[in-house]
């Protein structure tokens, strides 16, 4: 008797390693789909999905009547109805059962919360994630509860900054698990983003997030294919001004993923604002020749306010009168002892991840355009305002996009730094069309109401 019930085991666990098998090659036809078919057949992907997953949920079905109370194989009946995107209700209840007839199965808890995240129940998402951490420490666990975190309602700031930390944190502990799974590093990538955009925009941050992408697609094939990359790279592109690559990261997530408006929206929105800048650019915000040399008669070195006192504090931490330069003077790198300054001839108004923006014409009538960030809702600046900038830091760089990006002056000028007058922390971004596209990162100063000290 029992070497009949050995035997049925047996047969049990050879059934359902080939039940597992089928759904692994489910999951691998899906995230290896870019491998065996063009980017052309992105339209198909769903369709094809769907098709496979009816067939092994077919094949699943033939053995149902024999594991219909068996927790392995509820999870693998879960796990093939959530191949799909979007909410299953059929997998949640195969997986729901699962987890009551197995408590310690923690892949069916992962899966399981993976359904409630989906269904938009962040707080059980979260309770079946930290439920299985507490039955093995697992890096899908860990990733899969730095999400939830950075999802969850937010609170006041500390409490959200320290949500975020902690996610970080998570994804972190994701990665140490396993160096060489590619989600882990993606969601780290994205949990660097949430804590650069919570923190300040610090740099390090934003490069910390960077370099996570890129190792998920150094580590896995896949993750080149995963339109959410492409998509949240290119949002971080955009806040950092490279703009061809963030152009570049929304047209490669529009192609992996057609039925996603977001990307094809993001692009033709930054493509818009590129064309609008340089046709302000062009004209000098539509100011009329008589009322610009008004305006410019008045920039002198009084213009450059405290820079021009001898017991100025220079952001570089010297001491001294700054020297007032032409933005089409400035050189490349630190341009110590100079400032530059300018006259508001334009503004637009700010749209999804882009600034305040607002453009600048400087004594040779050389024009600029100036973004800031994170401005309180008050904060703006009137047509004839003055700007100065002390000490810019100057950097070369260059902006293309499917030859759509053609202006007549072929490259830009970028800065940023600090504005004070903010009810927030703000970050000041410029762009001048000229010869070469520089960047420049900027210090702030005070701001009075008509001469913004920047």
């Amino acid at each position: 008797m029992a070497d009949v019930e050995k035997e049925s085991d047996s047969v049990n666990k050879e059934d359902l390693q080939v039940l597992k098998q089928l759904v692994d090659e489910l999951y691998q036809f899906r995230d290896h789909y870019f491998e065996t078919h063009s980017v052309e057949d992105a339209v198909r992907k769903q369709t094809d999905v769907n098709h496979e997953m009816e067939k092994t949920l077919n094949l699943l079905k033939e053995k149902e009547g024999q594991y219909q109370h068996n927790a392995q194989y509820l999870l693998l009946r879960g796990r093939c109805l959530g191949v799909v995107s979007g909410f299953s209700a059929a997998a949640e209840e195969s997986l729901s059962r699962a987890v009551k007839l197995e408590p310690g199965l923690v892949e069916a808890w992962n899966t399981l919360g993976e359904q409630f995240w989906r269904k938009g129940d962040l707080a059980a998402a979260k309770t079946c994630f930290t439920g299985a951490l507490q039955q093995c420490k697992n890096k899908v666990s860990l990733r899969s509860l730095s999400m939830v975190l950075r999802q969850l309602p937010a609170g006041d700031a500390q409490e959200q900054g320290k949500r975020v930390l902690e996610s970080v944190d998570l994804a972190r502990q994701a990665v140490q698990l396993d160096v060489a799974d590619g989600t882990s590093w993606y969601i780290l990538g994205n949990a660097y983003v949430s804590l650069f955009f919570s923190s300040g925009q610090n740099p390090q941050m934003s490069q910390q997030a960077l370099s996570a992408y890129a190792q998920a697609e150094r580590v896995d094939s896949t993750a080149s294919c995963n339109p959410d990359l492409h998509f949240n790279r290119a949002t971080l592109f955009q806040y950092e001004e490279m703009f061809s690559s963030a152009l570049a990261g929304y047209s490669r997530a529009a192609a992996l993923d057609p039925g996603w408006e977001d990307p094809c929206e993001r692009e033709r929105q930054l493509l818009d604002y590129l064309h609008r800048l340089t046709a302000l650019i062009d004209n000098k915000g539509k100011v009329k020749a008589r009322k610009l040399r008004t305006m410019l008669g008045s920039l002198c070195v009084s213009s450059i306010g405290p820079c021009s006192s001898p017991q100025y504090c220079s952001p570089s931490g010297s001491v001294g009168m700054l020297k007032p330069c032409s933005l089409s003077a400035l050189s490349h790198g630190h341009n110590t002892g100079a400032a530059a300054i300018g006259k508001v001839v334009f503004s637009i108004a700010s749209e999804g991840r882009m600034a305040f923006t607002f453009g600048i014409v400087d004594s040779e009538e050389t024009c600029c355009v100036v973004m800031v960030y994170n401005t309180a809702d008050n904060w703006g600046v009137l047509i004839g305002d003055t700007v100065v900038i002390p000490e810019p830091q100057v950097k070369r760089h260059s902006v293309t996009h499917k030859d759509q990006v053609s202006p007549s002056h072929n490259h830009m000028l970028i800065t940023q730094g600090t504005n004070f007058d903010c009810l927030y922390p703000c970050t000041l971004n410029t762009c001048i069309f000229l010869p070469d596209l520089i960047k420049i990162h900027l210090y702030f100063g005070q701001t009075s109401h008509h001469c913004h000290w920047l």
